[in-house]
């Protein structure tokens, strides 16, 4: 896993200088890198296509932006960082007083050396981002303003990468790409959802996972508004965003609260004895919001370390490829790696057998066990099996029951299949 630590990182690296937003082609060179790691089937969007209750924008693209002293010394520089200019800024160019300027300049007072992340996109507007104390040092007089952008229709890009499993029942594997250079809060998220992706794709699956890559929320909206015709073949889903700080995992739960995927997640984290929280759904976040909208109600619950706006490099310049760790992605890999696992193997069955206990001896299935650490544990895990499958209980159900491990469940209901004393 440690080598899919240093593959990931890597991809962050790689996706890190480019400028994006919720449209234009730091979008699409963004899905062209990640499209080098699994095949993408890219859907473009028209400008004024109604998707629910909102509009796709205008279409963003920027080249270059500076404000640049007397001397013709750029003081902010769009090229050292796409952090620098506020998100869907307009095109400007004029020179203006300080004093006129600072209207237009967002800082971060309480961390004077970071640059913030800030976003325009809903209302005509432009401005830069510094560090305050770059502002500071800034003296009295004439300013060159430039922000050589465009705004004018064209289209949103989204991507998907779909996993066919023995089922067209759908599992959605959804992260953000619309933020610039920061790493943690989008860039892990899209290397952990592209390395899941990878792993997935080297067995065949019980469910079919699709991997969504789209703008946060307009582009979540999107995805719905073109999908709710078949929006019910979504059983399961996952958001995944800062994937790669040094936090504990956090799951936050889907807004029905007790899904499959909640009460997976819950297990998963619970038996795995890492340091976590589980916390409860609120409407403000990442796309589970849009997912969980009451008109559709899916059981999609979200999967970070620390969560958003809760450490102090989040939408800053200080969220770089060094905030984010190998070790940290590997490790939100592998619960995702288990919890599809527990969600692949999850099943109801039903007792062929069910008046007294079958004679588990006469069929070898202790003999099967002999030799095992945890044949007793085996054991108990077979008689559990046996008792609670009705067609009501699943192998989840079990093992949160007996509080045994799920897998040692699930091997279990694999011996007593194989002995015809249950079927699905």
């Amino acid at each position: 896993m440690t080598g899919l630590g240093a593959q990931m990182h890597a991809l962050v690296e790689r996706l890190y200088p480019l400028c994006r937003s919720i449209t234009g082609d730091g979008v699409r060179d963004t899905l062209d890198i990640v499209g080098e790691y699994v095949p993408l089937t890219v859907h473009e969007v028209p400008t004024g296509t109604q998707v629910l209750d909102w509009t796709v924008p205008q279409e963003w693209n920027i080249r270059d932006a500076y404000i640049a002293d007397a001397t013709g010394k750029r003081v902010v520089d769009f090229a050292a960082s796409s952090l620098h200019v506020l998100g869907y800024s307009v095109p400007v160019s004029a020179t203006m007083p300080l004093s006129e300027l600072r209207g237009h300049l967002h800082t971060l007072p309480e961390h004077p050396s970071w640059v913030p992340y800030r976003t325009s996109y809903y209302t005509p507007d432009w401005g830069f981002c510094l560090a305050q104390e770059t502002l500071d040092a800034l003296p009295d007089g004439a300013y060159e303003v430039c922000v050589d952008s465009t705004l004018a229709d064209g289209h949103l890009t989204y991507a998907e990468h779909v996993v066919r499993g023995r089922v067209p029942d759908e599992v959605i594997v959804s992260c953000h790409v619309c933020h610039p250079s920061l790493a943690n809060d989008n860039l892990a998220g899209i290397a952990v959802a592209t390395f899941l992706a990878r792993a997935l794709a080297e067995q065949t699956p019980y469910y079919t996972y699709r991997f969504v890559y789209a703008p946060g929320t307009i582009g979540a909206i999107t995805w719905l508004a073109r999908n709710a015709q078949r929006i019910d073949q979504v059983k399961h889903g996952l958001v995944l965003a800062c994937a790669g700080d040094p936090g504990h995992l956090t799951y936050k739960q889907s807004r029905q609260g007790d899904a499959e995927i909640d009460r997976v997640l819950r297990h998963v984290l619970a038996a795995s004895e890492r340091p976590h929280r589980v916390v409860e759904f609120t409407p403000y976040g990442y796309d589970e919001r849009q997912y969980c909208s009451p008109g559709f109600d899916l059981g999609v619950g979200s999967l970070t370390r620390t969560p958003y706006a809760a450490y102090p490099e989040y939408h800053t310049s200080a969220d770089t490829p060094d905030f984010v760790s190998p070790a940290a992605m590997a490790d939100t890999l592998a619960v995702c790696r288990e919890a599809c696992a527990v969600l692949d193997r999850n099943r109801r069955y039903r007792n062929l057998s069910p008046y007294g206990e079958p004679q588990l001896g006469r069929r070898g299935l202790y003999d099967a066990l002999g030799g095992r650490s945890d044949t007793k544990q085996a054991q108990l895990a077979m008689l559990w099996v046996l008792n609670l499958s009705d067609g009501e209980h699943s192998l989840l159900d079990v093992a949160e029951r007996s509080g045994l491990p799920f897998d040692t469940v699930a091997a279990a209901a694999d011996a007593l299949l194989g002995a015809e004393l249950i079927k699905a």
